[in-house]
């Protein structure tokens, strides 16, 4: 089970968008996340009348390390670590280590 799904909130740790927030768009399988508006990089992109692209420079969401973002406590309105709890009936659930609360609502 992973920690960190797709459509979460999360808060940057690390780096040129430390503090910054947003959604979880992907979840890559080398420990690496997609974020709505986070990690900007210009793309130059060649156009391709075909296909109907305009060519120029475009802003890109680039891929952020896994390690880097932690999921956003909207109560504390902090980012919080997440860990596992298995109930008596063997599901799984994903809670705050802080408060014990639990991460899906």
């Amino acid at each position: 089970m992973n920690k960190i799904r797709k459509g979460d909130e999360v808060i940057v740790t690390t780096g040129k968008d430390k503090g910054r927030r947003g959604t979880v768009l992907q979840v890559f399988p080398d420990a690496r996340v997609l974020v709505e508006g986070i990690n900007i990089a210009k793309k130059h992109q060649k156009a391709n009348p075909n296909a109907g692209v305009a060519g120029g420079i475009i802003d890109q969401a680039m891929p952020i390390a896994l390690s880097n973002v932690l999921v956003f406590n909207p109560k504390t309105k902090r980012g919080e670590r997440v860990g596992i709890r298995v109930n008596d009936k063997g599901e799984k659930s994903r809670v705050f280590k802080s408060s014990g609360e639990t991460v899906d609502i």
